[in-house]
C-alpha cells in the first residue's frame, strides 16, 4: 500500500475507558506553563491552539530539521535528498489526505490520547513525562504556533 497506512490499534478495556473519558475532554494550561488551553473531540483538537492557520513552509522546516522535530528520525517523507528518514512509523506521505488538521494536531500534541501504547513522543505536553533532561523539564519539544505549522504542512501532503 502505497502513502500513509493506517495502523490497526489495539484497545484493552482500560484503553477503552480512557478513550472514552478523554473524548470532549478540557486539557488546560497550568498556570505560567506556556500551554494554552484545548479542547479533544472525538480523536482530534479540531481548534487551531493559536486561533490561526500554521504557516506550511515553517513546519516543512520544522519537520525535515533533525534537530527540532525530529519526526524523521520515525517517519519518512517527501525529502528525497534525506537519506536518514526512519520506518518505524507510517510515511508522512498523504497524511493531509488521511487526517483532518484536527487529527493530525491531536497527533503531534500527544498521540498518547488516542493510543496509549503509542511510541510517538508527546510535542505538546509537560506532564508526566519522565526522562527528560533538566534543560528541558517543564518545556513543550514544540511551541503552539510551531504545532501548527507542522499541521498546515502536513496538510499539504495529499
Amino acid at each position: 500500500m502505497h502513502g500513509f497506512a493506517r495502523i490497526p490499534v489495539r484497545f484493552s478495556a482500560s484503553a477503552f475507558v480512557l478513550a472514552s473519558l478523554i473524548a470532549g475532554s478540557r486539557f488546560a494550561a497550568a498556570g505560567g506553563n506556556g500551554l494554552v488551553p484545548y479542547e479533544i473531540v472525538g480523536d482530534a483538537i479540531p481548534a487551531s491552539l493559536t486561533g490561526g492557520k500554521g504557516d506550511p513552509a515553517r513546519g516543512r522546516t520544522i519537520v525535515a530539521n533533525h534537530q527540532v522535530g525530529l519526526c524523521l528520525l520515525c517517519h519518512s517523507g517527501p525529502f528525497p535528498k534525506d537519506r536518514f528518514q526512519g520506518n518505524m512509523a507510517p510515511p508522512l506521505d498523504g497524511a493531509g489526505r488521511h487526517w483532518t488538521e484536527g487529527q493530525l494536531r491531536l497527533r503531534i500534541v500527544d498521540a498518547s490520547k488516542i493510543n496509549p501504547d503509542t511510541i510517538m513522543p508527546p510535542f505538546y505536553r509537560i506532564d508526566g513525562l519522565t526522562r527528560v533532561p533538566p534543560a528541558y523539564q517543564g518545556k513543550p519539544v514544540l511551541s503552539a504556533v510551531e504545532v501548527e505549522d507542522v499541521v498546515a504542512y502536513l496538510m499539504t501532503l495529499k
